[in-house]
């Protein structure tokens, strides 16, 4: 073969086929053929790296999975998870020293059977949950009024000591005057819990919180919250009672930014509140720390009223949302953000306040645009 290439060479050279012509030809050809070796080698190493790569990740979400949903207690789980983590490794390390497929194809199919088993996984309303999670939330409207039951009044002292109420009250979105966004920090200023207050003329306000529906005894987890591990709650609350727990009872710190929205958005806004509740009593759903969370529902709620809000990562990093909303302009941008956040900040106003106190009015003493300027954007 390689000598009717030789030939082949030479004779198209014709009389110019010289020994050098044909040491120059054998030269290409030999290092295209190391070029495509080396792009066949890279290629190969690339697509073991990424099988590699899809098996940890994988292996890890597996073993995160049985951990927080397979019944049994925690040595059970434990074992479990520690189980097919050993597994994992065992056939990824037969399959390296025999160079096969066969240990990863058999992964691949134990792997489908735990997708059947967690796609199985099913939300539900009737477990048994902690106090403050214990009362869906309802609505019923009839024109302009709106009927909310199950509106949490409680009194904190501490996480474990408070005054249990749950009410129901009645609203008229005639008088429906302004919209908040609240942002609860505990420890990363990248993260914040997020909730919409609505206020009305006589100065009443009810805030709107997404939450985890936490069982009696539970405690929160982020990465818990990606593993099916808590239903959505939607909660509606007295200001005293949300807000103040964070501030006063769990230390947190506080932001109230005055939304900038006319009346008819905030109608909208409001009765999907009422809607999203309402679906929950009918129909459960998990709580996602990063799909379905405090901020991400709202926002979708908003779209439906404006579809052009962009999307943007600080819808992810909830802590940033205020320079989103500023970004917008859904706040006050005739200050800049840090005055604005400067100005929001709440969480001294709210430990300083007492129990007659009318709460909502302390914690906006300086919080809120001057009232021309407010006016101007409804």
């Amino acid at each position: 073969m390689l000598v009717a290439d030789v030939s082949g060479a030479l004779c198209s050279g014709g009389q110019s086929g010289t020994l050098g012509s044909w040491i120059d030809w054998l030269l290409h050809r030999d290092a295209g053929n190391k070029m495509a070796k080396k792009l066949w080698m890279i290629g190969k190493l690339s697509f073991i790296a990424l099988m590699m790569l899809v098996t940890f990740c994988s292996g890890v979400w597996g073993a995160l999975a049985l951990w927080y949903q397979l019944p049994g207690n925690t040595f059970t789980r434990t074992i479990s998870s520690a189980v097919w983590v050993i597994g994992v490794i065992a056939l990824v390390a037969i399959a390296i020293h025999r160079r096969s497929w066969l240990p990863l194809g058999a992964y691949a199919l134990i792997y489908a059977v735990l997708l059947l088993w967690w796609a199985n996984i099913a939300p539900s309303n009737n477990r048994i949950w902690a106090a403050d999670a214990s009362h869906l939330l309802t609505g019923q409207v009839e024109g302009n009024q709106v009927t909310l039951s199950n509106v949490r009044d409680f009194t904190w002292r501490t996480d474990d000591d408070y005054d249990a109420r749950w009410e129901t009250r009645h609203y008229d979105l005639d008088h429906l005057a302004s919209a908040d966004a609240v942002l609860s920090y505990w420890g990363s200023a990248a993260i914040a819990h997020a909730m919409i207050s609505f206020g009305f003329d006589d100065g009443s306000h009810v805030v709107f919180s997404v939450e985890t529906r936490k069982r009696r005894g539970q405690e929160y987890s982020a990465i818990g919250g990606f593993f099916k591990e808590y239903e959505r709650f939607l909660v509606a609350a007295d200001e005293r009672d949300i807000i103040r727990v964070r501030t006063n009872v769990r230390g947190e710190d506080d932001y109230l930014y005055p939304l900038r929205m006319d009346k008819p958005a905030m109608r909208a806004l409001f009765l999907s509140y009422v809607q999203a509740a309402n679906q929950l009593t009918v129909t459960p759903a998990f709580y996602n720390t990063i799909t379905s969370n405090c901020t991400t529902i709202v926002y979708r709620m908003a779209r439906q009223i404006e579809p052009g809000l962009p999307r943007d990562f600080r819808l992810l990093l909830t802590g940033y949302l205020p320079e989103y909303l500023y970004k917008v302009g859904a706040v006050d941008q005739s200050v800049s953000i840090d005055e604005l956040r400067q100005r929001g900040r709440i969480t001294d106003r709210a430990r300083n306040s007492k129990p007659g106190d009318d709460f909502s009015k302390m914690i906006r003493v300086g919080a809120e645009e001057p009232v021309g300027v407010r006016d101007a954007h409804q």
